[in-house]
């Protein structure tokens, strides 16, 4: 089930309607329905897959917590084992098996072991990162196991993030499925106030540039590098709106209930070094990376090289965990590069007591953000393209800035405007009056004008076609 759809919107409707009628004993119970059929709008049959998992590490947590020694750590690896043996399974088996039909080929065989006819469950690397997370806690000591099989399957499928995220953390959300929310009419309306901008993102913003950067990166030897420089900018406000659309509208049904979901987003583009960029966009998963993998290799505790190393193996697996192709793989070793180039220059002007001339400056500061946007939307080229080919056919081809520029004008026009709107809001966010001054305004003619406003924006400019959210095929 898709959140820009009808069948959502009568869903959130009915789900909510209920959790406040029904008695605080029942509503986990709700909840848990609510998400299996939410899950089992898309395959149905692919829920056996999250039982599997549910089941193994819900067991393995009661047992590593009365377990020591070995024992804790076997348990730990076998939920570990359930969960990316899975991702390896339905994501990466096809993958892995065509790199080693390539090096068969190239030594004149062939390759016997034969391919899977399998779709990749929706969602499938975010729930199973949530719940890695739950056994690697339990097993650290930071969480209790919990008892209530229904509320441990619910923080694995809680309909609102299930899908693409944020990926929570046990510690988070788990006691909060214990509480008793009361019908609150500010926390409701703030939680739709917040599904409402997600909707503008999706709807607005990230579909309408889709009409442009498809026409492009699908056909690109069809197109001039004039017309690709400027459908990578446009994917870079796609992908950014299409994603954090999303978290906007889970974490805004979550709040109408009583739920806080941790912030997934924070205006990323306005980053003026690739280290903050990642410290402002997807920041559940740059936080799972950084709490479970880069600590665990060794994190700042060892030599200033591994260090580098570190930072570059976890961006490799940060490529792979969002797609398994070798796009997704160069995507991540450039951000992992960018972000150790950036380390060993920062160390190097530390040394010998250097610095940036004009770096403190308003315009310093705004070449740094160019600088650093360019750069990501750089990497955004591999991340985009159908393969490695053609990320570097796109490439060579805007290297030469050739025209005309691809354009009709109402397509150029609808994406130039959405973009705008989404500006002037963001740069009222980031450099004046906090978090969205418009929609929080002490005058209610602003808060209600802004509100009519993106309402018939949505409705006018807003493209209704069912297009999936990017992130749920990772």
């Amino acid at each position: 089930m898709l959140f820009n759809s009808i069948e959502f919107v009568i869903f959130f409707i009915v789900v909510t309607t209920l959790y406040f009628l029904l008695e605080h004993k029942y509503r986990w119970f709700l909840l848990l329905a609510a998400s299996c059929y939410f899950y089992m709008a898309f395959v149905p049959v692919y829920i056996l897959i999250l039982g599997f998992t549910i089941v193994i590490d819900y067991y393995a947590g009661i047992i590593i917590e009365q377990s020591t020694g070995k024992k804790r750590k076997s348990w730990l690896i076998v939920s570990l084992f359930a969960n990316i043996g899975v991702l390896a399974v339905f994501k990466y088996y096809n993958f892995l098996n065509d790199n080693l039909s390539f090096l068969l080929s190239r030594a004149g065989r062939e390759n016997p072991i034969p391919y899977l006819k399998i779709l990749l469950p929706i969602g499938l690397s975010f729930h199973t990162f949530q719940a890695m997370s739950y056994t690697i806690e339990v097993y650290r000591g930071n969480q209790k196991a919990e008892r209530n099989f229904g509320i441990y399957a619910l923080y694995v499928m809680f309909y609102p993030q299930l899908v693409a995220g944020p990926i929570e953390r046990p510690q988070n959300l788990l006691f909060q499925f214990y509480k008793k929310h009361s019908f609150d009419i500010d926390r409701i309306f703030n939680g739709l106030k917040l599904m409402l901008w997600g909707f503008f993102k999706k709807l607005v913003v990230a579909d309408r540039l889709a009409t442009y950067v498809n026409a492009a990166y699908n056909y690109p030897e069809n197109h001039s590098g004039l017309t690709l420089i400027v459908a990578t900018i446009f994917f870079a406000f796609q992908i950014y709106c299409d994603f954090s659309g999303y978290s906007d509208i889970a974490i805004g049904a979550a709040r109408v209930m009583g739920f806080d979901l941790m912030k997934n987003f924070n205006r990323p583009y306005f980053s003026s070094t690739v280290s903050e960029f990642w410290k402002r966009w997807h920041i559940s998963l740059s936080t799972w990376f950084k709490d479970y993998l880069y600590i665990s290799l060794g994190g700042n505790r060892v030599s200033v090289p591994r260090i580098y190393i570190n930072l570059f193996i976890v961006f490799l697996v940060s490529g792979l965990w969002h797609g398994a192709n070798w796009t997704y793989v160069i995507w991540g070793g450039l951000n992992g590069l960018y972000l150790v180039a950036a380390i060993m220059r920062d160390k190097l002007l530390a040394k010998y007591k250097l610095e940036i001339p004009g770096a403190q400056t308003w315009a310093g500061k705004s070449f740094s953000i160019l600088f650093t946007f360019l750069l990501i939307c750089f990497s955004w080229i591999f991340f985009r393209a159908a393969n490695v080919d053609v990320a570097f056919q796109i490439i060579r081809k805007m290297a030469k800035l050739e025209g005309p520029l691809y354009t009709t004008y109402p397509t150029m026009f609808f994406c130039l405007l959405s973009m705008v709107m989404l500006l002037v809001v963001e740069v009222k966010q980031e450099y004046f009056n906090g978090a969205f001054s418009f929609m929080n305004n002490r005058s209610p003619v602003v808060r209600y004008s802004t509100y009519l406003f993106l309402l018939l924006m949505i409705l006018l400019m807003g493209v209704f076609d069912g297009g999936q959210f990017i992130y749920f095929q990772f």
